[in-house]
């Protein structure tokens, strides 16, 4: 009778850690969600205060064809093209706000000057998402890849998570 009362001891013991593992791991999942999810919004923003600023007037035609163009197809390209749209919206950026020349501050209206500003912080809210969504990316690989929750198939059918990698750099127009 001692050997069954500790057997389901053992049992009822295993089948708490299997519970708390899967419930550990759908949270890490739902969490990988949340931030792909705020990824994406933070992505919009930029594009969207990428295109107002080049809609506004407030730089010259070539520079703001360049960020208009890029803005739109970081805005419009599929998932799988997301990284390398969102890398050559950047590379623009770079290009445009880091020019000498591309906004003398004495003639740029201060509503232009928050246009500006707009595109900074949605440019470092972007960087900022991307290595939250990044952290995140690596502690659910690390824990899917335990020999426990390999054991035991807690992952169920659930694709392994993969980083997202763009680049991301803030212009040097916006660490001032």
């Amino acid at each position: 009778m001692e050997l069954i009362v500790v057997a389901l001891a053992v049992l009822s013991v295993a089948a708490l850690v299997v519970t708390w593992s899967a419930s550990r791991l759908d949270h890490l999942h739902t969490r990988l969600e949340r931030m792909d999810a705020t990824l994406d919004a933070e992505l919009l923003r930029r594009s969207m205060a990428t295109l107002e600023l080049a809609t506004s007037g407030v730089l010259d035609p070539a520079s703001a064809l360049l960020l208009a163009d890029a803005a739109h197809r970081a805005r419009s390209a599929p998932r799988d093209e997301r990284e390398e749209a969102e890398s050559a919206l950047t590379e623009a950026l770079v290009a445009v706000l880091d020019d000498p020349d591309g906004l003398p501050s004495a003639e740029v209206p201060e509503w232009g000057r928050e246009l500006v500003d707009d595109v900074g912080v949605a440019t470092r809210r972007v960087q900022t998402a991307r290595r939250l969504y990044n952290g995140t990316v690596t502690v659910t690989r690390a824990r899917r890849r335990s020999p426990f929750v390999r054991a035991f198939h807690l992952a169920g059918r659930a694709a392994m998570p993969e980083a997202i990698e763009f680049d991301d750099r803030v212009p040097a127009a916006f660490q001032r």
